[in-house]
């Protein structure tokens, strides 16, 4: 049964919606701002998407499908994780939607993630969302054309 229980994080990058846009669906890039998990999607609407890596001493292979994707303004994919224990089943997939609103020469990025079964979980949820984000803004910064080299 899926629940309102909506983990919510926004961060602001000094970045134009292109930039973040590209560090979004760049499978190179995202292994660098997100805890070193490996992408593989084709990034259209309809297709698989998977997520592999360590999490604390644990391999993991999670799973989803692209919702909804319009370049440099909104990406929405499925997301289930065996480790969370749950069955395989729809009602245990989250929906995580990203979405960039440009802002003067910055973007505003706004993640949700639906579907937390408890209070527990939605701000462990949160807490991960926005640590990604920063490290997201991190890496799309020290990736701009005239930022200072850095070992982003």
């Amino acid at each position: 049964m899926k629940t309102d229980r909506v983990a919510e994080a926004s961060i602001t990058i000094s970045a134009p919606p292109q930039a973040v846009w590209d560090a979004l669906v760049d499978p190179a890039a995202i292994k660098q701002y997100m805890f070193g998990t490996t992408v593989i999607s084709d990034w259209r609407e309809g297709s698989a998407i998977r997520w592999t890596g360590e999490w604390k001493g644990k391999h993991y292979e999670d799973k989803g499908k692209i919702v909804s994707l319009v370049p440099r303004r909104r990406l929405a994919y499925t997301h289930f994780s065996p480790l969370s224990g749950q069955p395989d089943r729809p009602q245990n997939y989250h929906t995580v939607t990203i979405t960039l609103v440009p802002a003067g020469k910055a973007t505003e990025v706004t993640l949700a993630q639906d579907n937390n079964p408890n209070e527990e979980a939605l701000e462990h949820s949160e807490e991960n969302w926005i640590s990604m984000l920063m490290a997201l803004k991190r890496y799309v910064e020290a990736h701009l054309p005239g930022a200072p080299a850095t070992s982003a």
